[in-house]
């Protein structure tokens, strides 16, 4: 059997992007210092985490802690066995979301049923299908490469796929997976070549999907029009948009000081999740946003580079999920930023690497895994190469 599908016995020992490394371990870093501020105050008014305020902090730690030895078991696997197991690893994401939707399987917080419940942890299944559709749609562009351009052989197929998942993931609500999903799937489909007509009548239907999907409910509206104007409304829609700019400009250019912020006192809800980067932006200022954000931007522009140097090594495999985890890193985590300053309506997407969460954080290490696999063979590549 060929190296290439078989798992790696040792660690790798040659090169790897230290730059790409440091910068998912300064923004995970970052951010179990920012959950353990921001939740200090929630945790110790709290029945449920006994009143420990280190109880986020603790829990956040060991999610850290797994998230880091998942990607270093990763790390080993050959790229080439993520796209035999792509199309597998589809089939049971889709499976999980339909077992969340299962009464006494799916745990429901605040009307929506996103989690399932196992055992001493809890499961997001839309955080595990957001890596599955990376792989799944690198794997089907690169099949389907020579028929990609035709509607009926090539795009269709992957239209009824995502519909099936818009439908699971609309029902539990989550409509912020959904938008991630469509956008990174769509998005690899028109890098792999994609007809351009076509790819602009899918902009195009999708956008007028998601307009019919707002307008049809009524707390989508409620959003849309909180962030419109919140201080219409500051006690009611407009309530977290309002204390998320407040946070903001309460923090200035070099913020209040770490563990001062005012917003986390009950004021912001969501705080350690949704809205980490308002309170990093109260207490750290512009200054520590603005780290954040270059942090961001180095990790994307890593992930397009890497994939530019497997397409002229034409791995076009690897190459596109590298660039499918770059679009949904960056497409996360600018939604998040925008929700948080006001540039977008409020959703309930988390901030990659950073917010409270232990599926997404898990699954955000392991797309960096991957990553660092691809570009790790790439070097292997031109090493041999040049012997």
């Amino acid at each position: 059997m060929s190296q290439t599908y078989v798992f790696a016995r040792n660690a790798p020992d040659a090169e790897y992007d230290r730059s790409l490394t440091w910068c998912a371990l300064l923004l995970a870093a970052g951010g179990l210092v920012m959950v353990y501020s921001s939740s200090i105050s929630m945790a110790e008014a709290s029945r449920f985490t006994g009143y420990n305020a280190a109880w986020f902090l603790a829990r956040h730690a060991v999610f850290l802690s797994l998230a880091l030895a998942t990607a270093i078991a990763v790390f080993l696997i050959p790229s080439r066995a993520w796209q035999i197991a792509a199309p597998w690893l589809f089939l049971a994401g889709v499976a999980l979301l339909v077992l969340v939707l299962i009464p006494g399987l799916g745990r429901e917080v605040n009307g929506a049923r996103r989690w399932l419940n196992v055992p001493l942890i809890s499961i997001q299944p839309s955080e595990l299908v957001k890596l599955a559709s990376v792989l799944y749609a690198a794997d089907y562009t690169t099949r389907k490469h020579a028929v990609l351009k035709s509607f009926r052989r090539g795009l269709l197929p992957m239209l009824v796929v995502m519909l099936v998942v818009s439908w699971l993931l609309l029902r539990e609500p989550d409509f912020g997976a959904l938008v991630v999903i469509a956008v990174t799937t769509f998005g690899l489909l028109f890098l792999g070549g994609m007809n351009g007509r076509h790819f602009g009548a899918l902009v195009g239907m999708l956008a007028a999907g998601f307009a019919v999907l707002v307008v049809s409910s009524p707390y989508r509206m409620q959003r849309i029009f909180g962030f419109m104007d919140p201080w219409s409304d500051p006690f009611g829609k407009g309530y977290q948009l309002s204390h998320a700019l407040i946070a903001f400009g309460r923090g200035e250019w070099l913020g209040v000081g770490l563990g001062a912020s005012v917003e986390k006192l009950h004021y912001l809800p969501e705080a350690h999740t949704d809205f980490l980067l308002a309170v990093l932006a109260e207490e750290l200022g512009f200054a520590g946003v603005a780290v954040v954000i270059a942090l961001f931007a180095w990790i994307v522009l890593r992930a397009f580079a890497i994939g530019r140097q497997a397409t002229l090594k034409e791995r076009h495999f690897a190459s596109l999920v590298a660039q499918g985890i770059g679009i949904w890193i960056a497409f996360q985590a600018l939604i998040n930023m925008g929700v948080n300053m006001g540039l977008l309506p409020t959703k309930g997407l988390t901030l990659p690497l950073m917010s409270y969460g232990g599926s997404g954080l898990v699954v955000n290490f392991v797309a960096l895994a991957i990553l660092l696999r691809i570009d790790w063979e790439n070097r292997q590549l031109a090493r041999g190469l040049n012997a």
